[in-house]
């Protein structure tokens, strides 16, 4: 290679580094744009999530106490003792007879997503 060959062959790689170095300039800030972008969307699935699971378990806490409350039914409990294991968790109970069974519905309010649990449990009615 030639003195000559040996400067061009230099001055065609200063040139390509100083393309690169301004296509790499131009795209500074991007990643930075890309995350404030997604951020809101991971925190929105973050906190459904959340929402949920905790929905889930005020379903298995209403569930537990409608069996409770079921119980305490069939005993001949009076009223207001009956209502409080589901009251504790902020719903209400309906109380109804099938046959030889006391059954129990409990409704509650999931939270801050706008559902209506509901959990029904029945006991043999030996109080009564």
């Amino acid at each position: 290679m030639t003195g000559g060959a040996a400067t061009s062959v230099i001055g065609r790689a200063r040139a390509l580094a100083s393309t690169t170095l301004r296509a790499v300039a131009h795209d500074r800030g991007a990643v930075a744009a890309e995350f404030a972008v997604a951020l809101p969307a991971v925190v929105l699935v973050v906190l459904l999530t959340s929402a949920a699971l905790g929905a889930c378990a005020t379903q298995v806490r209403l569930q537990d106490a409608a069996a409770d409350a079921a119980r305490l039914a069939s005993r001949g409990e009076d009223p207001g003792r009956i209502a409080q294991p589901v009251a504790a968790i902020g719903g209400t109970v309906a109380v109804g007879a099938r046959g030889d069974l006391v059954c129990v519905t409990a409704t509650a309010e999931a939270g801050i997503i706008p559902v209506t649990l509901t959990a029904s449990s029945c006991a043999l009615d030996g109080g009564r």
